[in-house]
């Protein structure tokens, strides 16, 4: 399931609660004079974030890590971003949060800016779902439009890396071979269509995506996940007290894949040792 999108700026909402009464009279009844002791209580640390509510943006580097949550930022003087309102039109819409003008360190301002990228099964394939619950689509004039509510051939889309405009840019193409691409005209307007012919850099995109989505993020938690493992579970599995060193042995084990064999080993030499 997608958490709703935040955006920077957003103010965090916060459940209300009775404030307890803090005048003066309430925090010193006797009257005395406030002390001038140094106050030593130490704040309770934070507790650690949790990874999967890891909301920042970062570029995809290959069509695989295309998942969730995306920006497809179009190359425009200034950067833009695909966008879509709630109904179906698509245009462009400038990107507000970045870094120095960078498209690459783009982040979105407006909901109609978000599309939720999802691989269609059995194919290499991506759809993009807007705010609105339509999908992006592109129709045989190609005219981009986000009106339908399931997907047909007009409503998938190939993203295909473009390494030769630097890391993290794709061409997204139609089904019927064509791609999508901004034409900038005079007074700063933009139109995007899906007909553009071949690969340039009008066609060249940058997809930023949420990092808690991204495959290679997800791979490494999950792999940490795994890591962590305390030496009372790893004794109620094996059966007895664990040595210091069957300990670190098995926590290796599960780091490097070969856990059940470490494991395996430790249960014979109890077994010898019972028998000794």
């Amino acid at each position: 399931m997608v958490k709703p999108l935040t955006f920077k700026g957003d103010k965090k909402s916060s459940k209300k609660r009775k404030r307890p009464d803090t005048t003066a009279d309430s925090l010193n009844p006797t009257n005395d004079a406030p002390s001038t002791d140094l106050t030593t209580t130490t704040p309770a640390p934070a507790p650690p974030a949790d990874p999967s509510d890891d909301d920042t943006w970062v570029t995809a580097d290959t069509p695989a890590d295309i998942t969730g949550p995306i920006v497809l930022v179009l190359p425009t003087t200034p950067p833009t971003a695909l966008s879509s309102d709630a109904n179906g039109k698509v245009f462009t819409l400038p990107l507000e949060n970045m870094l120095n003008s960078d498209p690459s360190t783009a982040e979105p301002h407006d909901v109609r800016q978000v599309w939720v990228a999802t691989r269609i099964a059995g194919t290499d394939g991506h759809s993009f779902k807007g705010h609105h619950g339509r999908y992006l689509s592109c129709d045989k004039f190609g005219v981009l439009s986000a009106t339908r509510e399931a997907i047909s051939p007009e409503e998938t889309f190939q993203c295909v890396a473009v390494p030769e405009y630097g890391g993290g840019a794709f061409g997204v193409q139609t089904q019927r071979e064509g791609f999508v691409a901004a034409e900038e005209g005079g007074k700063g307007t933009v139109e995007v269509r899906g007909d553009a012919e071949g690969m340039a850099f009008k066609s060249t995109l940058r997809v930023r995506m949420q990092a808690r989505f991204k495959p290679r993020v997800k791979r490494n938690r999950e792999e940490k996940a795994r890591e962590k493992v305390s030496r009372k579970e790893l004794e109620e599995v094996v059966g007895r007290r664990l040595e210091e060193g069957e300990v670190k042995t098995l926590k290796r084990a599960r780091k490097e894949g070969n856990y059940h064999e470490a494991l395996l080993d430790v249960k014979v030499k109890s077994k010898h040792d019972k028998f000794a």
